[in-house]
């Protein structure tokens, strides 16, 4: 399978590795950076998807989606994501996905699109179910980009561990480096974090924008049992 990911916002906030590692799947560990690891909401405009040798999925595979996501590292080094949760608006695609446990939820998802450069652009969730929300914008600065190790640290993920049927898999996503902007946060109203189960205060220490990046999934590979 293989998609456009584009106008990206990166949101994270430093949690404890005990925190990150009680939600981690059999088999990997949380990741850490600078002595903690890290929670992030990231939101993206996803455009054309195709899957096997160019199926295009051109309603179902084009939405909006915002994520909630912990970071994870197998004994062997290789580093992946670990979502907890991924609201979208297209229930045929959520409920695919959760078929295959990956937690998504049906929401109104939405973009709101900057109409001057370097001016604020944002995401907006409204859970069909329980009610969460969140809304959040971010101004970036498109005249430096970020190359910091943290950066690179939060958004050089090429692959998601995951659970199904009692087996941990790991699912490779290829893709360029990100092009990344720092941002300055605009607004921030979130609920995602909580309804996830993990506290957060204050600002994110880590804001960022990207043009965004075109990806590919490759098939599903099965850790090792321990």
């Amino acid at each position: 399978m293989t998609q456009r990911w584009r106008d990206a916002i990166f949101l994270h906030w430093r949690i404890p590795e005990t925190v990150a590692a009680a939600k981690m799947p059999r088999g990997v560990r949380a990741d850490i950076h600078d002595g903690t690891s890290w929670v992030g909401i990231v939101a993206f405009r996803m455009q054309r998807t195709t899957i096997g040798r160019g199926l295009a999925v051109p309603y179902l595979g084009t939405f909006t989606e915002v994520n909630v996501r912990l970071y994870s590292r197998e004994p062997g080094g290789r580093r992946g994501v670990v979502f907890l949760s991924l609201d979208a608006p297209r229930l045929a695609f959520v409920l695919a996905a959760r078929a295959a446990s990956i937690p998504y939820v049906w929401s109104h998802a939405s973009f709101r699109p900057s109409l001057e450069l370097n001016r604020a652009m944002g995401y907006s969730v409204r859970r069909f179910r329980n009610g969460a929300t969140s809304d959040f914008a971010a101004s970036p600065a498109l005249d430096r980009e970020a190359t910091d190790p943290l950066s690179i640290f939060l958004t050089a993920r090429f692959g998601l561990h995951t659970r199904l049927r009692g087996r941990t898999l790991y699912l490779p996503n290829t893709h360029p480096p990100w092009t990344l902007y720092p941002a300055e946060l605009t607004l921030l109203d979130d609920q995602l974090i909580a309804a996830a189960g993990i506290a957060v205060s204050g600002p994110p220490e880590s804001v960022l924008f990207s043009p965004g990046v075109d990806t590919s999934f490759g098939r599903p590979l099965r850790l090792a049992k321990r």
